[in-house]
């Protein structure tokens, strides 16, 4: 059976409700799902200091998307999904907008909250985005962070 995999990478607003609704209408073989939606803070790192106006998502076309479906693959293969969407948007995202959604769907949850997690680690260290923040101070491209990577690691495959 093909699994229901939806990717896509935009600069317009998504409705996380609309996309789960996607997923799971008229399904009943989907008896989880588990989503993430990522949110643009005004503050650099959420450390509740200089606050920024806007966060400028670059990328590769066309490789972001063929990178972000090898991994969609991938949890596909490692856990028993029903169906799965990742939306990550690009261009300029002022705080308070969406940037990124992951909904996994499982017959149980345990699948559906690995995959997810799995996903969102990948998107956080490895997806072909470039982050810069735009504040008072000027712009500055956001450095990946240790915990992201040591949150990657544990899925590593031994």
């Amino acid at each position: 059976m093909t699994i229901p995999v939806t990717i896509r990478l935009q600069e317009e607003d998504f409705d996380v409700s609309r996309e789960i609704a996607a997923l799971s209408r008229g399904r009943t073989d989907i008896g989880a799902v588990v989503s993430f939606s990522g949110i643009c803070r005004n503050d650099k790192a959420g450390a509740g200091n200089d606050a920024i106006a806007a966060l400028v998502l670059e990328h590769y076309p066309g490789m972001a998307e063929e990178e972000i479906a090898r991994h969609a693959d991938e949890a596909v293969s490692r856990w028993p999904l029903t169906g799965l969407t990742v939306i990550h948007r690009f261009g300029r995202i002022v705080p308070g907008d969406n940037i990124v959604l992951v909904v996994t769907a499982s017959a149980h949850r345990d699948a559906a909250f690995h995959a997810a997690e799995f996903l969102m680690d990948y998107l956080k260290t490895r997806a072909p985005f470039w982050k810069r923040e735009e504040g008072s101070a000027g712009t500055s491209w956001v450095d990946a962070h240790d915990r992201d990577d040591t949150a990657a690691a544990r899925w590593a495959k031994s």
